[in-house]
């Protein structure tokens, strides 16, 4: 017996456009999309649900529907929806974006491109921690190889359809991996012993980062950075990935500063400072343009 509902996402809405914002790459293990259904596996009271969303009305009346391979219960349905609430930006009213968009001759047609997209977030901060810490200093196609390989080891799993979905693990499985694992699967010494830190603190105090939601920026980015191995790009990641602040453009990202580059036709590299001082009139949005210019970078990719 299955179990099916539906969302109602402030319009206007792209589940196709957001999903890629989220997954990034066609190889993210957990985050999957394939053309028409976004589909993950969430670990809810140690039992996997593997979820499975359609969009089934356009853009301006967006409707989805979510459909499970088993009957749940009223608390697992809510726990559920507001996931997909976070992840997928349901509730995120663009409208105010849009109209600044509207009179900025290079954001206009970039903007207007993607309508739809909504600023996605992981669903927990420790998720978001990992897929940061996965990708410094590395590019992200490495970065995300690398975390599938811990995602496959520790995070629970389920078949369905002969095929093998992952949950992505929760701090107390990951603080089961020795360092000596965690450099097997091919993270350096630094992260390893950064993964660990965060994992096993998290394990013996769950609630350590939930505080984060009210704090402002400069004190997240502080609390963040008293971490070995979390600098101001993870933390800024963070923010925007984690904490749905779209105010912050990350800009130290390598990715980022190349894509506003092309954007603006600018003839230098951009550096951090540059991008702070570029991405100032654009506030509190400049996150939004963050998330355009990755859909614009997987576009001209053939992604989309």
């Amino acid at each position: 017996m299955n179990t099916s509902f539906t969302l109602h996402p402030v319009a206007p809405y792209r589940l196709d456009y957001t999903v890629l914002v989220l997954r990034r790459r066609v190889k993210n293990c957990v985050d999957r999309w394939d053309g028409q259904y976004y589909r993950r596996v969430f670990n809810l009271d140690n039992k996997p649900f593997n979820v499975k969303v359609e969009q089934i009305d356009n853009l301006h009346t967006p409707k989805l529907l979510i459909t499970l391979d088993e009957p749940i219960h009223r608390g697992i349905q809510e726990k559920i929806t507001c996931l997909l609430e976070r992840m997928l930006g349901l509730k995120r009213d663009l409208r105010p974006f849009y109209a600044m968009a509207k009179n900025d001759k290079c954001l206009n047609p970039l903007v207007s491109c993607f309508m739809g997209v909504k600023p996605p977030r992981f669903p927990t901060l420790f998720e978001t921690l990992i897929n940061a810490i996965s990708c410094q200093q590395i590019s992200l196609d490495a970065g995300l190889h690398i975390q599938n390989r811990l995602v496959e080891h520790v995070g629970m799993k389920m078949n369905h359809n002969n095929q093998v979905f992952y949950a992505f693990p929760r701090a107390d499985e990951v603080s089961q991996c020795s360092l000596i694992e965690l450099k097997e699967m091919g993270y350096s010494a630094r992260k390893s012993a950064t993964i660990r830190t965060l994992a096993s603190a998290l394990k013996e105090d769950q609630s350590m980062l939930s505080h984060l939601e009210e704090q402002p920026n400069d004190e997240v980015m502080e609390l963040l950075c008293q971490f070995k191995g979390i600098g101001r790009w993870t933390a800024e990641y963070v923010l925007l990935r984690g904490l749905g602040r779209v105010d912050v453009f990350p800009g130290d990202d390598i990715g980022a500063q190349n894509n506003l580059q092309t954007l603006l036709h600018l003839e230098n590299k951009l550096d951090y400072k540059m991008i702070s001082e570029i991405a100032a009139p654009w506030y509190p949005y400049a996150g939004l343009i963050y998330f355009h210019l990755l859909l614009q970078k997987l576009n001209e990719k053939g992604v989309l």
